[in-house]
């Protein structure tokens, strides 16, 4: 026994493991990871607690089901012996579906989809319909909500159970009712959506929610799904998302679909856990060379502000900086002048909603020649979609919104240019913002992204957001898109 690891599927959410206390040890390490600025949280400061989140519970000897086959690879490692034991009512771990491509070819077609199904989606939803979990990674614009349609109707004709589709926004779950309805399914016969205190309880089998509605829900509430989706994935709370997660203990099929992984709130071995092993579905320099999404064009314009306001910017914290630039006159009057003398339909992203968005919004909206929308937290979801709508059939309008509701899984097909008026560093908030702009536009013109740098360094001294865009660089280099940089004097 001393080498040996007993496995069983105690449900469909968690393995449990027979082990000696020394592997137990060990699986508690090795299924472990350090939660990020743990050095600032209180329990580390007060040596309460190592930093470190553990996925694998040494007191009940469980680990994620859909971290099975890293278990696999951990006991190969070691040497150790890794035996299966059926579950009378879950069976065994990791077992796959025995698909036929031409049936599952057939099955599509039938579905009588708007569009044929593209080569990359098609082994998105055979690689998910055979084995059950995955992760699917996928940018914006590569159409995911196809994907998850195509992996739900096969569900709900070859299963019993309902299905739940997670969001991380009210907005979300809109435009995922919507865009099943475009496929060609019921939505209203067949889909309950849930947020803002809309009732839980639906004989419907699919329901649509924000995982902030229904986190908090007791354990039976979802023992009725047998498949699950958790749509722009990375976005979730860690622990909101495990609890939704773990409660599913009869969801066999689970799905997390995201546009990218690296930097996110929720670790990347977290959502293996919780929904299986990541799948690469393709990306966006791929999309972009075979014509599926627009070119982009990236102008960084980088403020470069006099010697005499550097030299006595000095030591100010990352808030004070950032209170200075989005009250900054000149800075505001760029951003207007950019925003109003650009062709098609333009989308400014900003971060404080009374200190910059709104105050944004009123020089815009003075001097465009243009409709211009406003969008924050504070606009109910009916509006957002409305916007959406409306700005869909313009050829010249401008939308101001805040990063919160308008950076993450939001589909707009007929944008043509983006501001980053707010300075950010997060990969997963840059690549989503661009990729409100990536679908195809009418016009077929390229997207063109100008994002906002300010240069207040001095001497030795550099400020925060020339950091924060040194790390925007960064990711467009990894993902090889084209950038310029562009030298402006403030005035």
């Amino acid at each position: 026994m001393a080498d040996n690891l007993q496995i069983t599927l105690k449900n469909h959410s968690m393995l449990y493991i027979d082990c000696e206390p020394g592997i137990s040890a060990e699986l508690s390490e090795h299924f472990s990871f350090y939660v990020p600025g743990y050095k600032f949280m209180l329990p580390y400061k007060r040596k309460v607690w190592d930093g470190k989140i553990r996925l694998f519970n040494r007191l009940t000897n469980e680990l994620n089901s859909g971290l099975y086959l890293k278990l696999k690879d951990f006991c190969m490692n070691r040497g150790y012996t890794m035996t299966m034991k059926e579950s009378d009512e879950y069976g065994l771990p990791n077992v796959k579906n025995p698909i036929n491509h031409m049936e599952l070819m057939k099955y599509i077609s039938n579905l009588g989809l708007p569009w044929e199904i593209r080569d990359y989606q098609y082994d998105a939803v055979a690689y998910g319909t055979i084995n059950k979990k995955a992760v699917l990674q996928s940018p914006t614009g590569s159409g995911k909500s196809l994907i998850i349609y195509t992996l739900l109707r096969w569900y709900l004709d070859n299963h019993d159970q309902n299905v739940l589709v997670v969001v991380p926004t009210t907005s979300l779950v809109e435009q995922m009712f919507n865009d099943f309805k475009s496929y060609g399914f019921n939505s209203d016969n067949e889909c309950h959506i849930i947020y803002s205190g809309k009732d839980k309880h639906t004989d419907k089998r699919v329901i649509i929610s924000t995982w902030q509605s229904i986190y908090k829900l007791g354990k039976d509430w979802f023992e009725q799904f047998g498949c699950v989706f958790g749509d722009e994935c990375h976005g979730f709370k860690a622990k909101s998302l495990s609890s939704i997660m773990n409660k599913c203990t009869e969801a066999e099929y689970r799905y997390g679909t995201t546009g990218t992984l690296d930097g996110t709130q929720v670790n990347r071995l977290v959502l293996t856990g919780l929904f299986g092993p990541v799948k690469k579905v393709i990306t966006t320099k791929d999309l972009q060379e075979n014509d599926t999404l627009a070119k982009l064009k990236i102008f960084v314009l980088m403020l470069k502000y006099s010697e005499e306001v550097r030299k006595e910017f000095g030591e100010r914290t990352y808030q004070e900086e950032l209170d200075f630039l989005v009250s900054n006159e000149w800075r505001n009057k760029f951003i207007t002048n950019l925003a109003t003398t650009q062709e098609g339909n333009t989308l400014v992203l900003f971060q404080y909603v009374e200190k910059h968005g709104k105050v944004l919004y009123d020089m815009i909206d003075n001097k465009a020649e243009c409709k211009v929308f406003y969008v924050s937290g504070e606009t109910d979801t009916t509006d957002r979609e409305a916007i959406r709508g409306i700005v869909e059939k313009q050829k010249k309008s401008i939308i101001i919104a805040s990063l919160g509701t308008f950076s993450t899984g939001i589909n707009i097909k007929n944008l043509h240019n983006i501001i980053f008026a707010s300075p950010s560093k997060s990969q997963i908030r840059v690549l989503q913002s661009i990729g409100r702009g990536l679908r195809k536009s009418d016009n077929g013109k390229d997207t063109k992204l100008y994002d906002i740098g300010d240069d207040l360094h001095w001497k030795n001294r550099t400020n925060f957001t020339l950091k924060h865009c040194a790390e925007r660089t960064k990711i467009y280099d990894k993902e090889q898109f084209e950038y310029k940089l562009y030298p402006i004097e403030v005035k």
